[in-house]
């Protein structure tokens, strides 16, 4: 069993992810889903958990890739920010997306609005965003076994 950080959408506020780091518990693993992907390369430095990143739109000059599947326990997981799927017009694309890669799920940002939904046996969360404009701010534990996969949103304010 492996316990999963999940946060998107920091835009500049490390500290807030740092505090979901310390509130969500031991995790072994954080992922962030784009939209602060400096930030990401700070946690990566201040923590002794692997630090896994997509970049989002607004991560100019970002070196982390755009999309990734990664495997975890036996699970394919489909890591996106979103925006090119156009995930604030629904989940479609994103859908068909995390078929085409085989993925039992699809983990994505962009909106600022967290997420989730089981569709056909298709895992897909958005954990929300840390931004600090934002009047909803919140973060994603996942928690992923060789029988499966479940995910809680936590608040963080």
């Amino acid at each position: 069993m492996k316990n999963v950080l999940v946060i998107s959408d920091t835009h500049g506020n490390v500290t807030r992810a740092v505090t979901a780091c310390t509130r969500s518990g031991p995790v072994d693993a954080v992922i962030h889903l784009g939209d602060g992907s400096a930030d990401a390369d700070l946690l990566r430095h201040a923590l002794d958990v692997p630090v896994i990143t997509v970049a989002g739109n607004c991560d100019t000059g970002s070196d982390a890739p755009r999309e990734r599947v990664w495997e975890c326990e036996g699970k394919r997981i489909l890591l996106t920010h979103g925006d090119a799927y156009h995930v604030k017009s629904g989940l479609t694309r994103l859908r068909q997306r995390a078929k085409e890669v085989a993925a039992d799920a699809a983990l994505f940002g962009h909106t600022h609005q967290r997420v989730l939904e089981n569709h056909a046996g298709l895992l897909l969360l958005n954990p929300g965003t840390l931004a600090t404009a934002s009047r909803q701010r919140s973060y994603a534990v996942l928690t992923i076994t060789p029988d499966g996969m479940s995910a809680r949103h936590c608040d963080m304010d």
